[in-house]
């Protein structure tokens, strides 16, 4: 009994090292069931030790030396962390998670919610700034947490763990079909023309062009070292970049002139564009992990302005471009309103079809990673590859019929941003520091927090109900063609 009790500690010792696999942006998370094993092995080793037993946790070392790994593994991780990311890194990395699919439907959004609604596209970007103060203090008041559950778990316990999980989970399934819808539509419109069938396959061209497209991008999420396709991030602002240049290019050398009218405001729209407004400023579900990787963590407040300021500005410039040059004929991905015969165009199209391409393994790495540390010790690595693969590859394929079953971009982008980006960007951050720092806040503060609750529970409400409603009316005409 003795020595197969030291042989489970051996074999739990051995691969403990590798159940703390990198987050997306590098940073390792704090295990709390990985330190509650630790502590039992803990014991079992001190009782060895007590008893004059020789120790066998690990062939080979001594138990001061597997004392000192278990607590780098488990006390905060700061044997897997180097904090070594600069001011310009972190802005950089920041700007990098907010720029995606919420600029491609600005313009569509000014346009149907009118001019005055870039009060609202401002007021998003200056409260998620503020959000992102707010994980940023939760962080600093707690030095174990180190990403977005944690702060969810210090706050209100497993249950907080468990809803910001699950949010976190949902925002990525629905985000990604998104991008792939985003994809289909911009991968039909540069190959227009082209003609491809199947026989006793029912799809049509603009389907079979998407699933070749995800097939292609079907490999990255195989590779198990995130480090090996991290250099796919660095291309996403490059592309957003050309998207952003490709609007006013239009105007200079294709000829389209910007002198389309705005409405003022349309109200009845406005809950459902709130939600395109508010996808545009998702993005702190990485931020705790950007705030842990800075080598002065004391300037993330600067960080979170700096960017928030720097995207509020761009998100504001190319929904006024976008719409002023198309009018009412805006699309709600504005690469697919731009002339096609322009080299721009074509490159702005190309972009918006590589960016939804690089992002699978990254948005997936999250899950995968944490899929690797509930799987059993005992599994080797090529069974455990095997499994994140297959369950990498079954929901990408979900998520890819998904995407074909509802090809309705703004609806299902909208839908995202109301029902789950406004909870996590606006309602988690508020209710989570209001309830740490409870003792410690001033009231004013607590009104605050408290105000900006309601009016993101009452934006998430109607733009669900709106998303929702029209989604359903586009399904309907759809099934009815």
């Amino acid at each position: 009994m003795l020595g197969g009790k030291l042989l489970k500690s051996t074999q739990w010792w051995s691969c403990l090292g590798s159940k703390l696999p990198p987050h997306r942006n590098q940073v390792a998370s704090e295990s709390v069931h990985g330190s509650r094993l630790a502590a039992d092995e803990l014991k079992s080793c001190q009782v060895c030790l007590e008893e004059n037993k020789a120790c066998k946790c690990r062939p080979g070392e001594d138990i001061d030396e597997q004392l000192k790994k278990e607590v780098n593994c488990t006390d905060g991780g700061d044997h897997h962390v180097k904090a070594n990311t600069s001011f310009a890194h972190a802005v950089i990395n920041m700007i990098g998670m907010l720029i995606g699919l919420g600029q491609l439907s600005t313009p569509y959004a000014l346009e149907n919610g009118g001019w005055t609604s870039a009060f609202l596209l401002v007021g998003l970007g200056i409260v998620c700034a503020y959000t992102t103060y707010l994980l940023g203090k939760c962080l600093q008041q707690n030095a174990k947490s180190k990403d977005y559950p944690d702060i969810g778990e210090h706050a209100f316990g497993l249950k907080g763990r468990i809803i910001a999980s699950t949010f976190i989970y949902m925002e990525i399934f629905m985000a990604l079909v998104s991008y792939t819808i985003s994809l289909s539509d911009n991968l039909t419109t540069v190959l227009s023309g082209t003609h491809l069938s199947v026989p006793w396959v029912h799809l049509s061209t603009s389907q079979l062009l998407t699933g070749m497209a995800v097939l292609v991008a079907l490999p990255s999420l195989w590779l198990r070292d995130l480090s090996s396709i991290s250099f796919l991030s660095s291309g996403g602002i490059l592309m957003s970049l050309i998207i952003f240049l490709s609007v006013p290019f239009t105007a200079v050398f294709g000829g389209v002139r910007a002198n389309h009218s705005i409405p003022v405001i349309q109200l009845q729209k406005i809950p459902a564009i709130s939600g395109l407004y508010a996808f545009s400023f998702a993005g702190h579900i990485v931020f705790p992990n950007i705030y842990t990787a800075m080598k002065d963590p004391s300037k993330f407040t600067k960080v979170s302005i700096v960017s928030f300021t720097l995207v509020t500005i761009l998100y504001t410039a190319l929904a006024f471009m976008g719409a002023k040059l198309f009018g009412p004929e805006v699309k709600s991905q504005i690469t697919l309103s731009m002339p096609r015969h322009l080299i721009i165009t074509k490159l702005a199209l190309w972009a918006t079809i590589l960016t939804p391409m690089t992002k699978y393994a990254l948005e997936f790495a999250p899950f995968a990673m944490q899929l690797e540390q509930n799987l059993p010790c005992s599994l080797s690595s090529r069974m455990k590859m095997f499994i994140r693969a297959s369950v990498g590859s079954l929901l990408l394929l979900g998520i890819l019929v998904l995407a074909l079953l509802v090809p309705y971009f703004q609806h299902v982008l909208g839908l995202t941003g109301s029902l789950v980006s406004i909870c996590i960007s606006i309602i988690f951050p508020c209710v989570f520091y209001t309830r740490i720092y409870w003792s410690q806040i001033s009231r004013s503060l607590v009104v605050l927090n408290l105000t900006l609750i309601l009016i993101g529970s009452l934006l998430a409400v109607f733009g669900s109900i709106s998303s929702s409603i029209s989604l359903l009316e586009s399904i309907t005409r759809g099934h009815a063609h």
